[in-house]
Formats: structure tokens, C-alpha cells, sequence
């Protein structure tokens, strides 16, 4: 009889092992070129415990199957490493896979410049909630919440919700350390300005049209591509909503720096859609990409 309860025990804890995993499929790149250091090591160290950090932390209380987890990508670059301090720039990318299909949208593209920190080789990486811990800790945990709220957001309206007040948290929380891209009055384009304008009651037409572009657009291309079209369009001409509120919104960069190839893309072939309107609206909202608007067949 025992080694029968030790046995369903077993199994019993496999399965529960392959459900409730941690959210994220992080791959963690630190790029040194540019730093004039000869000993190599402390860059493959850190790159090591990041990977660890990232991938080994579980973010929410959410149910996650291995193959669920949110494919996303870490890059630093590094300019400067000098007595335990490091600076640089930090790409962060992420995307979601579409219904039905063996294609990954990409949700968010981002480079931060105000990428400044403290580390000490073999240094341990904990993230604790209701502290500041290390600067380093601080901008990771803030983008992994933000990669999994988007995502989230993707697939449920304002789903993310509460993955997007833990990244405000950590904004709190790191406000008094010194170091930069968390204050209101360093930029108007950092991560508090990011964070508080996507839980900003007066942006939630920029919440709405993730969802639509993608759980009723982009999940329905294989089954209906027409109609998932008419989707993609109408989650386009919502964002024109929060132009108007504010025309250089942060959050249409962020939209547009990561979906204008697709959006070329998806109206390049296949049946033929109504895009007179949205083609002026692209044009208004977004003229940074106006040459790749002027790729798409009418």
C-alpha cells in the first residue's frame, strides 16, 4: 500500500510539474563588444544568471503549460563596465503564437536606453515584491511583467491587468534609487511613462485593439482570412482613438514597432479588403513607417 501512494504521489507531482510552470522562454544575450575589457568572464556570468533568473522565476499564479510558456528575448548592450557598474542599452522583444497556424506574432519590440546597474560577479538575483532589491533585478522583473501582460492582454481584454500593476509596483519601488528610466521627469519616454500609459483609463482604446488585432483578427486568418482582415482593420482605426487623445501617444510607437512588417504583410495578398480609410489613418497615426504604408497593394 505504501508504495502505491508513493507512486501516485509521484505521478501526481510530474503532472502538477508540467501545468504549473514558469511563464516565460527567455533567451538572455549580453553583448560586450563594445566594452574594452580583456577578461570575458563577467559578461558570460551574468548572461548565465539571467537566463537562470528569468527562466526559473514564476511570475504569476497563472497555469502554464511547457509549450504556453512566452517565447522572449533579452539583449543587452553594453557600453561601459567600470567598478562593479555596468550601462548599455536593453532590446526586449516577445511574441505570441497564432491560432491554428505555425506563425508567432510579435507583440512588443522595445529599446531602452536608460539601461544602468550594479553587479558582482556570481552575485545571486532575487526578486522580492515589496522591496528594491538591485537596479538589474528591478528593469528585468518590470519587462518580464510587461512581456507577460501584453501577452495576456492578447488573448482576453485587459487580461494583463494585473501583470501590468505588478510593473507599476516595481516603478514604485525603484523611484528612490538613482538610477534612471524610472522617474516622471527624467523623459517622457521611459518606464514610468510605459507603464502608466497602458493602465491609463484615458489609453484603454490601445488595451482594446491588442485584443481585437489579435484574438479576433489574427487567430482567425487560417479559418476565415476576410473577416479576420476586417478585424486587424477595425483594431487599427481604434488606435486612432488614442491619437486623439494624444498624438505622440508612447504607446503607438510601441504598437508600431512591432507590427508594421505584419501589418504590411497581411495586406499584401490574399482576399481583398475595404483600406482606403485605414490607409489614412496609418498614414496619420504612424508616419514614422509612411514608406512601408506605401508598400501595401490597394
Amino acid at each position: 500500500m505504501r508504495s502505491f501512494n508513493f507512486f501516485f504521489f509521484l505521478i501526481f507531482f510530474v503532472f502538477i510539474h508540467k501545468i504549473i510552470s514558469q511563464e516565460l522562454n527567455a533567451q538572455v544575450i549580453v553583448n560586450s563588444n563594445l566594452v574594452n575589457q580583456t577578461n570575458q568572464q563577467i559578461f558570460q556570468t551574468l548572461e548565465k544568471s539571467l537566463n537562470e533568473f528569468l527562466n526559473n522565476q514564476s511570475w504569476t499564479n497563472k497555469e502554464f503549460l511547457s509549450n504556453e510558456k512566452i517565447t522572449c528575448s533579452f539583449i543587452f548592450t553594453l557600453s561601459s563596465y567600470k567598478n562593479d557598474k555596468f550601462e548599455g542599452t536593453l532590446q526586449v522583444q516577445s511574441q505570441r503564437p497564432v491560432f491554428d497556424s505555425n506563425y508567432d506574432s510579435p507583440v512588443l519590440n522595445f529599446l531602452d536606453k536608460d539601461i544602468e546597474f550594479k553587479y558582482q560577479e556570481f552575485q545571486p538575483l532575487f526578486f522580492n515584491k515589496s522591496s528594491f532589491e538591485s537596479n538589474l533585478v528591478s528593469i528585468v522583473s518590470y519587462y518580464s511583467f510587461l512581456i507577460i501582460g501584453l501577452d495576456m492582454d492578447t488573448f482576453k481584454l485587459n487580461g494583463g491587468s494585473f501583470s501590468f500593476d505588478n510593473a507599476q509596483t516595481i516603478v514604485n519601488l525603484a523611484r528612490q534609487s538613482g538610477f534612471k528610466g524610472w522617474n516622471p521627469n527624467e523623459s517622457d519616454r521611459n518606464r514610468f511613462w510605459l507603464i502608466e500609459s497602458i493602465l491609463s483609463n484615458s489609453f484603454n482604446d490601445y488595451r482594446e485593439s491588442l485584443y481585437i488585432y489579435h484574438k479576433k483578427g489574427l487567430d482567425f486568418m487560417t479559418n476565415n482570412n476576410f473577416e479576420a482582415k476586417i478585424s486587424i482593420l477595425e483594431s487599427i482605426n481604434n488606435l486612432e482613438k488614442v491619437y486623439n487623445v494624444r498624438p505622440d501617444s508612447y504607446l503607438l510607437q510601441i504598437f508600431f514597432d512591432a507590427k508594421s512588417d505584419e501589418i504590411v504583410n497581411i495586406f499584401s495578398g490574399g482576399p481583398k479588403v475595404d483600406l482606403n480609410s485605414t490607409l489614412s489613418v496609418l498614414k496619420k497615426i504612424s508616419p514614422f513607417f509612411n514608406s512601408k504604408w506605401k508598400q501595401i497593394k490597394m
